[in-house]
């Protein structure tokens, strides 16, 4: 039996192992897109560097899951913007992932934040399900083309629209006004679409790019139905918002 571990990371061969533990998540040579003297002075400058450990019998430790991300102003609040959060294929659903998150989320309390946020694909129903229901987080803002095509294993060479999700981690959850909500449907696996029927997939990004960008001018996302709708109702707060 092996046992899981997650820790700070601080040295160079620990930023290695993460751009290798990336390559397993998404696909080989996405470790590259940070090197590893990057992530040595985002350490050094403070931010915020981990890895979930497997260790076997013998004492052999294998990283299988990796996450970074660096101090950031939103909505005039200090917070831990997550870069990238990540988990080897076969702990996928394991737990693993919530796990990372609430490191996460002691290690931003520790620093005296009141925020963590990070970008998902809308399209990608289970992190939508994961970010807004299983962790509380809200989808504050919407973004086409984020960061250009990334042509790894899970996003292909489609554009890179986000939802921004913030995660008040010292705070009760403010959900909205239900009544005035704003329902903005998902397909059941894009990823799969994506390999079947790259053209079904490309029209399902500019129907819900359409949807959430004008909904977006008065509303964010504060919850995700069981059958895989975003639920967006009116801004309790329009401070800070683009």
């Amino acid at each position: 039996m092996s046992s899981l571990t997650i820790r700070v990371l601080h040295r160079l061969d620990e930023m290695q192992h993460l751009q290798a533990c990336a390559d397993l998540v998404w696909g080989p040579g996405t470790g590259a897109m940070v090197s590893a003297d990057y992530l040595m002075a985002l350490s050094h400058s403070g931010g915020y560097i981990s890895g979930a450990f497997s260790t076997d019998a013998s004492g052999h430790e294998t990283m299988v899951a990796c996450s970074f991300g660096m101090l950031a102003r939103h909505r005039d609040d200090w917070c831990l913007h997550s870069h990238i959060t990540g988990v080897v294929p076969t702990l996928q659903n394991s737990g693993l992932g919530t796990a990372m998150k609430n490191h996460q989320k002691q290690w931003a309390l520790d620093a005296g934040l009141s925020a963590i946020t990070w970008t998902f694909d809308p399209l990608v129903r289970r992190n939508a399900w994961f970010n807004i229901e299983r962790l509380g987080a809200n989808a504050v803002e919407f973004h086409i083309n984020f960061y250009g095509p990334l042509n790894d294993d899970i996003n292909g060479d489609d554009e890179t629209d986000r939802l921004l999700a913030r995660w008040d981690i010292g705070a009760e959850r403010v959900r909205g006004n239900a009544a005035e909500a704003i329902v903005v449907a998902t397909p059941e696996d894009i990823v799969q679409l994506r390999r079947a029927d790259p053209d079904a997939a490309r029209a399902w990004r500019l129907t819900i790019r359409e949807q959430l960008s004008q909904s977006f001018e008065t509303h964010e996302v504060t919850g995700f139905t069981e059958d895989g709708s975003y639920t967006l109702t009116p801004r309790h707060n329009m401070k800070g918002q683009s």
